[in-house]
C-alpha cells in the first residue's frame, strides 16, 4: 500500500499544475463516464430521461392487463421519461406487465401499466430492468 502524506500529495498536484479540487473533479468525471458511457456519445433516445431515485411499487396484473393480481414488490427507481421507467431490484421479476405506482408526495400517486421489456444483472448482484408505459391507470384500480 502506498502512503501519501498530505504534504507530498499537495506537492505532486502543484507540480502537475492542478489544485486538489481539480483532481477531485477529474476523478468524479472518470467515475461518471465509466458508469454512463452515453455521456461520451450522442444520445440515441428521442425522449429525455430524468433521474428518479425513488421507491416504486410494482403490482402484477391479471390477464385483462389492468386488474391487480398478486403481491406487490418495491423497487428503486433509476430514470423516468415520458414513455417509461428503469429501476433496480434485488430479485428476478417473472412478470412482463405490471402496474407501476409512483408517489408524488402529499399522499398522492400515479400509476401506469408498464411492459417490462429488458433486464440485466449488475456487478453488485442486483438487477436493472425497464419498460415502456402502455397506459395510465385510474387511481381507484391500482394495487
Amino acid at each position: 500500500m502506498i502512503s501519501v502524506t498530505e504534504e507530498s500529495q499537495g506537492s505532486l498536484l502543484r507540480s502537475r499544475g492542478r489544485s486538489p479540487q481539480d483532481d477531485v473533479l477529474a476523478q468524479v468525471h472518470r467515475v461518471l463516464i465509466a458508469l454512463n458511457p452515453t455521456w461520451r456519445t450522442k444520445e440515441r433516445r428521442s425522449e429525455s430521461r430524468y433521474p428518479f431515485p425513488h421507491l416504486v411499487r410494482l403490482t402484477p396484473v391479471a390477464e385483462d392487463g389492468i386488474t391487480p393480481d398478486g403481491e406487490s414488490i418495491v423497487v428503486v427507481g433509476k430514470n423516468l421519461s415520458r414513455r417509461g421507467l428503469d429501476f433496480y431490484h434485488p430479485e428476478p421479476i417473472s412478470y412482463r406487465r405490471m402496474i407501476a405506482s409512483l408517489e408524488m408526495g402529499g399522499g398522492r400517486s400515479v400509476s401506469f401499466l408498464i411492459d417490462l421489456n429488458w433486464c440485466r444483472f449488475t456487478d453488485q448482484g442486483w438487477y436493472e430492468s425497464g419498460g415502456r408505459f402502455l397506459q395510465a391507470i385510474p387511481s381507484d384500480v391500482d394495487g
